[in-house]
């Protein structure tokens, strides 16, 4: 165990103060005693994934950071029932991704090039381009903080919605463990639903294309919105989309000219971008060392040496701007540690 680490040097932001403990765990064993230990002694504990969906706060985190490492794949598969696919939570997402196209595992194509770690995308329930984890997620199994115990939660008990689920809305109480999911067998994608993801592969809305052509159609969508890492490009010192997309009670609600997109439950989203952009805030404005994205204005980034404070103060006004234009009130994507706005 480490003190004083420097937290910024854990997270796609590159902002943060430091831990007063930092622990890296390796096995599954190890992170369920590392969090048992620090909740017995009444510790604070903060469990890092990846650092790519999260704000921490200039002051740091008073408590145990702990990251997750572990690793490991089981799969079971047949041409029946498809692929059932274990993989413990500190494995690379990506990585994953690349794996289940060189295996014929269909369903995960849409979402390359996420940074972050398995074990955060029920969480979150990650998703782009028309597809989210919570469609191919068959179980997730998780330590229970509260009852001290292993618990394996079925997809219909995590409740899952838009950006979000059972273990985001409680986070003090579940580590994910390790995240099953269930994958059809093929060499072709799920159904291309997303519009701009049909047009670059020149297919039909609904239709299917290679998993192959997907990935690199997605990873070029995502470069070109600077939302695929890369160390030297500022553009990419982010927490991915800052804002999640508004969800509306009725079309009425919707601006004038804004995209719309129909839920099942007969409300609305729309596109939080389109909303920033129309609401006077360009790509590439910046508060201090923090700026949005020259490529896309849902992200906000570091453009070198930005503070937490000076990130949100950004968030802040482009949530301003947008209620005031709207009247519709944006909602942070990243968690938000020892910070607020």
């Amino acid at each position: 165990m480490s003190t004083h680490v420097s937290l910024a040097d854990h997270t796609t932001l590159r902002i943060g103060g430091p831990a007063d403990k930092f622990l890296e765990v390796g096995t599954e064993d190890d992170l369920i005693t590392a969090v048992r230990d620090a909740d017995a002694a009444g510790e604070p504990v903060l469990l890092l994934s990846g650092g790519s969906n999260v704000v921490i706060g200039d002051d740091g985190f008073r408590g145990t950071v702990i990251k997750v490492a572990t690793s490991g794949i089981r799969v079971d598969a047949d041409m029946c029932s498809g692929a059932t696919v274990h993989i413990a939570a500190g494995e690379d997402w990506d990585g994953v991704v690349q794996r289940a196209i060189a295996e014929e595992w269909s369903g995960l194509e849409s979402m390359s090039g996420i940074p972050g770690l398995t074990g955060s995308t029920p969480v979150q329930n990650v998703g782009a381009y028309g597809h989210e984890v919570a469609e191919t997620i068959a179980s997730v199994r998780v330590w229970d903080r509260t009852d001290n115990q292993v618990r394996t939660m079925f997809a219909a008990d995590c409740g899952f919605s838009y950006r979000n689920s059972r273990f985001k809305a409680d986070p003090s109480r579940y580590v994910v463990l390790e995240v099953a999911f269930q994958l059809k067998l093929g060499d072709l994608s799920a159904p291309v639903g997303y519009a701009e993801l049909a047009r670059v592969l020149d297919v039909e809305p609904g239709s299917r294309a290679p998993m192959t052509d997907v990935r690199e159609a997605v990873l070029g969508l995502r470069r070109g919105k600077g939302m695929v890492l890369d160390p030297v490009d500022h553009d990419t010192w982010s927490a991915g989309s800052f804002f999640t997309n508004p969800i509306l009670d009725t079309p009425a609600e919707v601006p004038a000219g804004a995209p719309q997109w129909p839920q099942a439950d007969g409300r609305v989203k729309t596109s939080a971008a389109w909303l920033i952009e129309h609401a006077g805030v360009s790509k590439g404005f910046t508060i201090g060392n923090a700026g949005v994205s020259t490529k896309h204005t849902l992200a906000l980034t570091n453009r070198g040496q930005a503070t937490a404070k000076e990130l949100l103060t950004l968030a802040t006004h482009v949530r301003t701007q947008v209620q005031q234009s709207f009247d519709i009130r944006l909602v942070n994507e990243p968690v938000l540690v020892n910070c607020s706005f």
